[in-house]
C-alpha cells in the first residue's frame, strides 16, 4: 500500500491564524469522537434491561457487554500500528465507519444473538476511536499544550458519565431503545466532516508490508486471555478457562518470537526498550485494575453492606468522575511548570490515600466518608492518567506515537479485565466461605424493598460477609495503588513537557 505520512500533519507546522482555527476545530472533532465512544458505554448500560425485556435471552445479558469490550480491546493495538503506517485520518475513518455500521445494526437487532454479534462489530470499530483521537491530539499539539488539552479530553468522559444514564433512560421510556445506538450516527457524521475538512496529513508514497500474522496472533492471544478472565467465577467452566488461557499464552509467545523477525512488526521491539513507554503501559494496567475496584465494587459496598440506595452509590461514584476531570486539568498545568514525575506522584499518593479510606470503611459510616475515598481516587486517576499519557506520547516519534498511545490504553483495558475477574472472585469466595448457604439472599440484600424482608439475624450475617469480602478487595487495591506510586517515581526526574530526555543529558 502507498501514501505513507512521513511527517506530522500540516496543522502542526503552520503558524497562521487560519491554522490555529483549524487546529481548534480538529480538537473539537476529537472531543466529539471521544464523547461518542464514552457515552455509548453508559447509555447502553442504562438501556440494556429494557432491551432484554423486549428481545428476551436474559442468560446472554452479559455477553452484550463482553463482545463489545473484547473486540475493542484486541483491535486497539492493531489500529494503533496501522495509524503509524498509513496515517491517522484514514485508519480512524475505517474504524469509526465500522463502529457506525455496528451501531446501526444494533438498533435493528431482532434478538439477543444478533445483538451480541452486532455489538462485537461495533466494538471492533470502537478500538480505533479513542486511541487514534488521542494520538491526533499528540500530533497537532506540542508537549506543553498537550498537557493542558488532556484535561479537556478527560472532561468529555465526565460529561458523558453524567449525560449517558439520563439520556438512556429518557430514550427507552419515551422513544425507542434503538435510538440508544442510533444517536451515534449524527455525532459520527459530524466528526467525519470536521476531520475531512480540517485535519491535513502530508503524504509520501511508500510501500508497506502489513504484519497480518502478527495481527492474527494478537487477536488470538489477547482474546483468549481476556475470554478466560471473563469466565472466572463460573465453576463449571474450569476446562474452558484453562484451554483459553493456555491457548492465549501460546499465541502471545509465538507473537513475541514472530515480531523479532517481521520487517514491519505490529509491536516494534524498540518501543519496549523505551523506559517511559514501559512505565506508562504498566501504570495503565495498574490504574485499570484500580478503576474496576471503584466502579464495580463501591456500589456493592454502599448498597449491600451499608444498606443505601442505588442513588447514593451513584452520588459516591459521581465524586470520582467530577474530581477526575478537575484533577486532569490541574495535572496538565502542574507538569508544565514542574515534571511528569511530580504530577504522577501526586496522583499516586492520592490513589494510596483513597485506598486507605476505602480500607477503613464500616457499614455504619456516612456517605460523606465513602465519597471522600471516591474523590481521592478520582484525583489520583486524573493526575496519573494525564501525566502518563502525555509523557508516553512525548517520548516517541510520530511514527510510533499511535502504537505507544494504543498500547497504554490496551493495557488499561486488560488491567480492568484482570481487576474485575480477580476482585469478583475474591468477593464471591469470601461470601461463600462465610455463608455457604447464602444463595440468592445476597441479591435480595442489594434491593431496598427485598432487604426489608430479610430476618434481622440473616441481615447482619449477610452485611458482615459483604463488608469483609469487599474489604479484602480494597486491601489489594491499596497494594496496587502503591505500585502505581512506585511507577510514577520511576519516571525520569526532570522530564516535562518543556524538557525532553535529550535536554537532560
Amino acid at each position: 500500500m502507498l501514501d505513507q505520512p512521513t511527517a506530522r500533519p500540516d496543522l502542526e507546522q503552520r503558524s497562521s491564524a487560519e491554522s490555529e482555527a483549524a487546529r481548534r476545530l480538529v480538537l473539537a472533532a476529537v472531543m466529539m469522537a471521544i464523547f461518542m465512544a464514552a457515552i455509548d458505554i453508559s447509555i447502553v448500560a442504562t438501556a440494556m434491561p429494557t432491551i432484554v425485556a423486549e428481545l428476551g435471552g436474559f442468560h446472554l445479558f452479559s455477553w452484550t457487554f463482553a463482545a463489545y469490550l473484547l473486540a475493542q480491546a484486541v483491535t486497539i493495538p492493531i489500529y494503533g500500528r496501522l495509524a503509524d503506517l498509513y496515517g491517522r485520518k484514514r485508519v480512524f475513518f475505517a474504524g469509526a465507519s465500522l463502529f457506525l455500521v455496528g451501531s446501526t445494526l444494533c438498533g435493528l437487532a431482532w434478538g439477543m444473538a444478533p445483538l451480541i454479534l452486532f455489538r462485537g462489530l461495533q466494538g471492533a470499530g470502537a478500538g480505533a476511536i479513542q486511541p487514534i483521537a488521542t494520538t491526533i491530539v499528540g500530533d497537532i499539539y506540542g508537549p506543553a499544550e498537550r498537557a493542558r488539552v488532556q484535561g479537556y479530553i478527560s472532561g468529555v468522559w465526565g460529561v458523558a458519565a453524567i449525560i449517558g444514564p439520563t439520556l438512556g433512560a429518557f430514550l427507552v421510556e419515551h422513544v425507542s431503545w434503538s435510538l440508544v445506538f442510533w444517536i451515534n450516527l449524527p455525532i459520527g457524521v459530524a466528526t467525519f466532516i470536521m476531520f475531512s475538512r480540517f485535519l491535513h496529513e502530508r503524504q509520501q508514497a511508500r510501500r508497506h508490508r502489513i504484519d497480518y500474522l502478527g495481527s492474527v496472533l494478537m487477536v488470538l492471544g489477547a482474546g483468549g486471555i481476556m475470554l478466560a478472565l471473563m469466565q472466572i467465577g463460573n465453576s463449571g467452566e474450569v476446562v474452558t478457562i484453562a484451554v483459553l488461557a493456555v491457548g492465549g499464552a501460546v499465541a502471545l509467545t509465538v507473537l513475541a518470537a514472530h515480531e523479532r523477525a517481521a520487517p514491519e512488526p505490529l509491536l516494534p521491539i524498540n518501543l519496549w526498550r523505551n523506559r517511559v513507554v514501559v512505565i506508562g503501559c504498566l501504570a495503565g494496567f495498574a490504574n485499570g485494575a484500580l478503576m474496576m475496584s471503584l466502579s464495580a465494587f463501591l456500589p456493592t459496598y454502599v448498597q449491600g453492606a451499608m444498606g443505601r440506595s442505588p442513588a447514593a452509590a451513584g452520588i459516591a461514584l459521581a465524586a470520582s468522575s467530577v474530581s477526575w476531570t478537575f484533577a486532569s486539568i490541574a495535572s496538565g498545568r502542574l507538569m508544565i511548570r514542574t515534571s511528569y514525575r511530580l504530577a504522577a506522584s501526586i496522583g499516586g499518593v492520592c490513589l494510596v490515600a483513597g485506598s486507605l479510606v476505602l480500607m477503613t470503611l464500616d457499614p455504619s459510616d456516612s456517605l460523606l466518608w465513602v465519597g471522600t475515598g471516591a474523590l481521592l481516587n478520582g484525583i489520583g486517576m486524573g493526575f496519573c492518567n494525564t501525566a502518563f499519557i502525555v509523557s508516553t506520547q512525548a517520548s516517541v516519534d510520530w511514527n510510533e506515537r499511535g502504537m505507544a498511545t494504543s498500547s497504554m490504553m490496551f493495557m488499561r483495558m486488560v488491567g480492568s479485565s484482570v481487576g474485575a475477574a480477580v476482585f469478583g472472585a475474591i468477593v464471591n469466595f469470601g461470601i461463600h466461605r462465610q455463608l455457604p448457604e447464602a444463595g440468592n439472599s445476597v441479591n435480595r440484600l442489594m434491593q431496598p424493598s427485598a432487604r426489608q424482608m430479610l430476618a434481622p439475624g440473616e441481615l447482619v450475617r449477610l452485611t458482615q460477609a459483604i463488608a469483609s469480602s469487599v474489604h479484602v478487595v480494597y486491601v489489594i487495591a491499596g497494594v496496587v495503588a502503591v505500585v502505581s506510586l512506585l511507577l510514577a517515581l520511576a519516571l525520569p526526574a526532570k522530564l516535562s513537557p518543556t524538557r525532553s530526555l535529550t535536554q537532560q543529558t
